[in-house]
């Protein structure tokens, strides 16, 4: 972590990492988390806590749709406790609540409606967008334990998601590469595209990019 010494209070932002299965999400954050300063919160996964945690993860619909309900409030949960931070300028989340949306079985009008909360609700509750594209079948890491979507699945997911985000104002997004080091540099950039427009991101003093 850079070591940073700003005391001086940040207007805080929260901004969504998001994207298919095997889009690197989880990579850059670690890297944000290992080279930004303390005023810089990466938050984890819901789904990750959940089903690390060993929450049932069945096919049925009543399965899916209970996973999914879990998730959202989850990432609330998470959103709220970073809100109490007085040290966190910027927050970065590791998907968003709109997330839950493209995996929803029924669709997304279903989903709204089943948490209570609307689509437009949702999208304000995020200042910034990164979409990192899921990478082509070719090059699809099935590594992590926890991804059991096929590439095909991953692809079709990453298009769900990149609809349910589709009408924010600030949305960016990170074709996939096969160099997933130029990937992140692009998503650090974009990052710092997102703080140039709505400014004070965090102090230019107490940030660092990680490359």
């Amino acid at each position: 972590m850079y070591l940073c010494h700003c005391t001086r209070p940040h207007r805080r932002k929260r901004i969504v990492l998001t994207g298919g299965p095997g889009a690197g999400k989880t990579a850059v954050l670690e890297l944000a988390r290992q080279h930004f300063c303390k005023h810089v919160l990466v938050l984890p996964e819901s789904a990750g806590i959940l089903f690390g945690g060993g929450f049932p993860r069945g096919a049925q619909t009543f399965e899916r749709e209970a996973a999914q309900r879990a998730i959202y409030r989850i990432q609330c949960e998470l959103e709220t406790i970073a809100d109490h931070r007085d040290d966190v300028a910027v927050v970065l989340c590791d998907r968003g609540t709109v997330d839950g949306a493209a995996y929803w079985p029924e669709g997304p009008v279903s989903f709204w409606d089943a948490l209570g909360t609307t689509h437009d609700a949702e999208l304000s509750r995020y200042d910034a967008v990164i979409h990192l594209r899921t990478p082509a079948p070719s090059t699809y890491n099935h590594a992590n334990p926890l991804r059991i979507e096929s590439a095909l699945e991953a692809s079709a997911i990453d298009a769900r998601i990149e609809a349910s985000w589709d009408r924010h104002p600030l949305r960016e997004t990170i074709e996939s590469t096969p160099n997933f080091l130029e990937k992140a540099a692009r998503a650090a950039g974009a990052r710092l595209s997102a703080r140039a427009k709505y400014p004070p991101y965090a102090a230019s003093t107490c940030t660092r990019a990680p490359w």
